[in-house]
């Protein structure tokens, strides 16, 4: 068995293109290689700023022959008197074999004649060298370039090529690339160390650059700096500030880590710590210290409290040059925070209620007027938002003043310079002249959540100034004509819509969407006079964008798609599911907690089977009581009596309001199951579609109060089994 490497050598490549780039290149090449009957012990990919890498191990060295049947025409066409035919001698020809070699077999559609063919496997240096070009130009990545006079596209120019079936060179060719590369076992170690590097085999290749102070197994180097910083913590008696992303990020920076710690003027402690950490994570990619069991404080004006004076860094470079590494790092972040000084000196100077007047200069977007406009609006959402949930009067009072002000950071200094602090400064001006912390945290919140899995506002005006920008974002993005389509969405509606959804779920707050968004629409057509607002086709598309929203963050949860379906598809009433999204939620968790208890089937089955023939029924679908629709005067059978006995049970939950009706709806669905499956089945069953007109109607009528029963709590047509 045989070891494959190939290495494709660049000039330095952006960190989430290594990152991302590794996983399609180990699926290509999964997939090429089954195609081509070539099995293997394991794929391995690396890569470092300059290099993507593959490693297959236990490779044959040859194909393995490829044996068909080919299936020709009907026997008594290929055969006559014993004779070949044309037909028989033509597909034996194109089969590669004499007609005496043909056999005749019987099929389903009579007997045929079969040639067996053989196809010789190739050598796997043959199959290999065909498929590295397509590799390569498989790659996917954002922001590829074309470089020099050559038309083949990469995130970074190609510079080199090794590819080695254990010691021998796979011949590859690239022609479309400037200058033109063709494959050897030559590779290039770190930048600082001199020539190029020769790769003996392709099980020698991890050694090889290991010598030449390259790091190429991502996992391994990844695991060396997670140890080497959480060590340089420790030694610092301080705690990692380090985000997932920013550690994805630093893995794939550097080739051969070297951990450097650098000092930070005191003086700096002086600035928010959240500045701090912003231009020592966003803007240097170093990895700032916090104190030890330091408490957070999201309005904290000054780091001091909460960031040490110091921060850890990676290096690229050769033990040698670390300190001329540290002094320049140091040099740099000192510059940066000097400006970041002089950023929230500027601001300091100017009042928040200075900035709010100055929204009126900068335009939000085509049509929807200036940042003072928005604002407005979403003061207005955010005081019908207070009146219609059910807040204490101190977070009312807290979400109405903080409302207008919440966008003043905007037309900061600071936030201009550091957009990721849009909010963050805005609460911490408020607080530092004067304002309430209640405001301030709402400022500061309302832009939560930022993505996916970010924390969610913690405060009761932060969660309704949250909802008020989200509202805000969709109603006037939706009035220009303006939709999310495929991967295109530049306003970020999609995250707008589920973020407005969390939150209500978060807070367990039920809210009438539909009636909010009959208001607001019609509360925006004066307000866009240029955009011609309909407000009942733009209320109409708002809900069922948020349909879609509410079903695609219930999956990605994990709840099972036919349980997402019956309580919030295509085919469940908009009105029913929006007027409370907290409502929708508990009805999915119940079902999910139904099914697991096995539970749910009997009842699942049994509503089905009902449901199907009351489709014939000449009944509403909101009537839930069987009193003065179903006349007991016309059973005929104990069964009908039984079950209108528990159809009136049943009734009395599906008519009540509130989430908590639904457990003992369905407790009473699973306790009935045996009673309703005797009406069909059971020694006093029923011919519901009987030849009396008055009985039949009747039992249909039995039935669909009993669908629509079970339709409060879900459309059981859309379970699965």
């Amino acid at each position: 068995m045989a070891t494959f490497l190939l290495e494709i050598g660049t000039e330095e490549l952006p960190a989430d293109f290594v990152r991302l780039a590794q996983p399609q290149l180990q699926a290509i090449v999964a997939r090429d290689l089954q195609e081509a009957r070539l099995a293997c012990d394991a794929i391995r990919t690396g890569g470092t700023p300059r290099r993507l890498a593959v490693t297959v191990t236990g490779l044959p060295r040859q194909q393995e022959d490829l044996v068909e049947d080919r299936k020709g025409p009907p026997a008594q066409q290929a055969f006559r008197d014993g004779q070949p035919t044309q037909a028989a001698m033509g597909f034996a020809r194109r089969c590669g074999c004499s007609p005496d070699q043909l056999e005749i077999r019987d099929t389903d559609k009579g007997p045929f004649v079969f040639a067996r063919t053989t196809e010789a496997g190739r050598p796997t240096a043959e199959v290999l060298a065909g498929c590295i070009p397509g590799w390569i130009r498989s790659l996917q990545g954002r922001r590829f370039m074309r470089w020099g006079a050559g038309d083949g596209r990469f995130s970074r120019p190609l510079r080199w090529l090794v590819a080695l079936l254990d010691e021998a060179v796979v011949p590859v060719a690239l022609s479309d690339v400037d200058p033109p590369l063709a494959s050897d076992r030559l590779s290039r170690g770190h930048r600082l160390h001199p020539g190029t590097v020769t790769i003996p085999s392709a099980a020698g290749y991890a050694a090889a650059l290991e010598a030449a102070d390259v790091q190429v197994d991502r996992e391994a180097r990844g695991a060396a700096i997670r140890t080497a910083l959480e060590a340089g913590a420790t030694a610092a008696g301080a705690e990692l500030d380090l985000p997932e992303a920013l550690f994805d990020e630093l893995v794939d920076l550097v080739e051969s880590p070297r951990l450097i710690e650098g000092s930070i003027d005191t003086d700096y402690l002086a600035l928010p710590p959240e500045v701090l950490s912003t231009v020592m994570r966003s803007h240097q990619r170093y990895v700032p210290l916090r104190l030890a069991n330091a408490a957070a404080d999201p309005l904290a004006l000054e780091a001091g409290e909460a960031l040490m004076p110091r921060f850890l860094c990676l290096s690229n470079g050769l033990a040698a040059a670390a300190d001329t590494i540290r002094r320049g790092n140091e040099r740099v972040l000192r510059a940066r925070l000097a400006d970041a000084a002089f950023f929230l000196a500027a601001d300091r100077r100017q009042s928040s209620a200075e900035r709010v007047e100055a929204l009126d200069r900068v335009t939000f977007a085509e049509g929807l007027g200036s940042l003072a406009d928005r604002s407005q609006r979403l003061a207005w959402l955010a005081d019908r938002l207070c009146r219609r949930l059910p807040l204490a009067d101190t977070a009312a009072v807290a979400a109405r003043r903080a409302a207008p002000l919440c966008k003043h950071d905007l037309v900061s200094q600071m936030v201009g310079e550091f957009p990721e602090l849009q909010g963050v400064m805005g609460a911490k001006y408020l607080l530092a002249e004067g304002e309430s912390r209640a405001v301030a945290l709402a400022v500061l919140e309302h832009y939560q959540p930022r993505g996916a899995g970010d924390a969610l506002p913690g405060s009761e005006a932060g969660a309704v100034l949250a909802l008020a920008e989200r509202l805000e974002l969709l109603l006037s993005i939706f009035a220009r004509g303006e939709r999310p389509s495929g991967s295109s969405d530049p306003y970020a509606l999609r995250r707008a819509g589920n973020g407005l959804l969390q939150i209500l779920w978060d807070r367990d707050w039920s809210l009438d969407l539909v009636a909010l968004m009959a208001e607001a629409t019609a509360h925006w057509q004066p307000l866009l006079p240029e955009l011609a607002v309909q407000p009942l086709t733009l209320a109409a598309d708002l809900l069922d964008f948020l349909r879609q929203r509410l079903a695609s963050l219930l999956e990605e949860e994990g709840f099972g798609a036919d349980l997402v379906q019956a309580v919030a598809g295509d085919g469940v009433s908009l009105e029913r599911l929006l007027r409370d999204p907290a409502d929708a939620r508990a009805r999915v968790e119940l079902l999910r907690r139904l099914r697991s208890e096995g539970s749910l089937p009997l009842v699942q089955a049994v509503v089905q089977r009902a449901s199907r023939l009351a489709e014939q029924a000449d009944l509403a679908a909101d009537q839930v009581n069987p009193q003065g629709v179903v006349d007991p005067a016309l059973f005929a059978s104990p069964s009908e009596a039984a079950v209108l006995a528990v159809l009136e049970r049943l009734g009395v939950h599906a008519a009540a309001s509130g989430t908590g009706r639904y457990e003992p709806l369905a407790r009473l669905l699973g306790e009935s199951g045996t009673t309703l499956a005797a009406f069909f089945d059971g020694p006093d069953s029923v011919m519901v579609l009987c030849d009396e007109p008055e009985v039949r109607r009747n039992r249909l009528r039995l039935l669909a109060v009993l669908r629509n029963q079970a339709s409060v709590l879900a459309d059981f047509s859309l379970l699965g089994g």
